[in-house]
């Protein structure tokens, strides 16, 4: 088993602050296996709400929860999202005789009604797959090219990996989008989401995505949106600086996960990955998700310009910024691009994030970072703030 400390930690300082504590993230990310971790399964204070025996214990959830104590977890709370006003009542006892821990999708119904309920009593726990920091340098391109899903990055070969993914794609759009309250034809959805893989790492033409599948722009705009909110797809907003210069203002877009991508793109094996026209775009995304995985930033943007400076992310943290260029080169230079992000946006340091093994200095505020010592520099980028 591949252990998760720092998702660890999290959850239990949330669990320690906290009389509730939401753990959200995309289906089969891990969030069950992580709280198995904390309660097994078959105590009587653990409720999974797909599975109809437990349903049966909740048919009078008040009953059901007020006499439990200590830790009590709910699997799959969307399923029953009533709940929350009766959370709400049982975290407000006193003395507090047992705490709860919700286990959910990220959907923005479940957010918002989980806020509504129990503003002031909430904590919340983001989760995604597996990082490169929980499965180990040595498994960077493997965790690449598979993505971090569990199930897919664990699987015994490419095949079954593949397999996999293609099923979860399937099903999150036949089951989980309409679960989510959205009637979208599942034609419309698997072409867009196809689409999508192929503008990866592109800055967003609504009006060419919708001229393309002939949907309106607004259409193209609520999907994003779906996709966006259940996990899948990251928007990266524009940075807006005060220059005269012509700045990019509309977002760029990525598949959040690189296994998903890559079976959207019909790509199976390494071979197949370095042959794609998308392999530079892959590989930036990739290290995108990483990055903010590892660093945990406040705020993260883009920026660009109309006559071509631009840098891939901008990190804002505990009052500063930091600028990340992703370069899938064998030894990163000093570039005009960088020279004008770094005059212009005030950055207090640029990192270049390559897959070399080296980190080296290329000026005084811009440092070549190996993608593997990620960890190290975002504790160290930390270490400044």
């Amino acid at each position: 088993m591949i252990k998760r400390l720092r998702l660890q930690i999290e959850l239990k300082s949330a669990l320690k602050r906290s009389r509730v504590v939401a753990l959200l993230g995309p289906r089969q990310c891990g969030k069950t296996t992580l709280a198995r971790q904390i309660i097994p399964f078959d105590s009587p204070n653990y409720f999974d709400l797909e599975n109809p025996f437990h349903l049966e214990r909740l048919k009078n959830p008040m009953l059901a929860l007020e006499s439990l104590r200590d830790l009590v977890v709910i699997d799959e709370v969307q399923r029953m999202t009533d709940l929350f006003p009766i959370l709400r009542v049982l975290a407000d006892r006193n003395p507090l005789p047992a705490k709860f821990l919700i286990l959910g999708n990220t959907s923005p119904a479940l957010l918002r009604q989980s806020s509504e309920s129990l503003a002031g009593r909430i904590s919340w726990v983001m989760m995604s797959g597996f990082s490169l920091a929980e499965v180990g340098e040595k498994q960077e391109e493997l965790h690449w090219l598979r993505g971090g899903f569990p199930e897919s990055f664990l699987s015994k070969n490419e095949n079954e990996s593949s397999a996999w993914r293609r099923d979860f794609i399937r099903t999150f759009l036949e089951r989980d989008i309409p679960q989510l309250g959205f009637s979208i034809s599942i034609t419309t959805l698997t072409r867009f989401w196809a689409m999508i893989a192929h503008y990866h790492g592109q800055i967003l033409k609504s009006s060419e995505l919708a001229r393309s599948l002939g949907i309106s722009e607004s259409s193209v705009r609520r999907y994003l949106d779906i996709f966006s909110d259940t996990g899948m797809l990251r928007q990266l907003q524009p940075w807006h600086a005060h220059l005269k210069k012509r700045q990019v203002k509309s977002p760029k877009i990525y598949i959040r996960d690189s296994g998903i991508l890559h079976q959207l793109l019909g790509i199976r094996t390494k071979t197949d990955l370095w042959n794609n026209p998308k392999y530079g775009a892959s590989w930036e995304g990739y290290v995108v998700e990483e990055t903010i995985k590892a660093v945990s930033p406040d705020e993260v943007f883009f920026w660009a310009t109309h006559q071509g400076a631009e840098i891939d992310l901008i990190l804002r943290k505990d009052g500063k910024m930091f600028g990340v260029e992703c370069k899938r080169t064998d030894a990163p230079k000093l570039t005009p691009s960088l020279q004008i992000a770094l005059e212009d946006l005030k950055l207090d340091k640029i990192t270049v994030i390559y897959p070399g093994s080296m980190r080296y200095p290329i000026s005084q505020k811009v440092e070549a970072v190996p993608l593997h010592a990620l960890t190290q520099w975002s504790q160290s980028i930390m270490q400044t703030t």
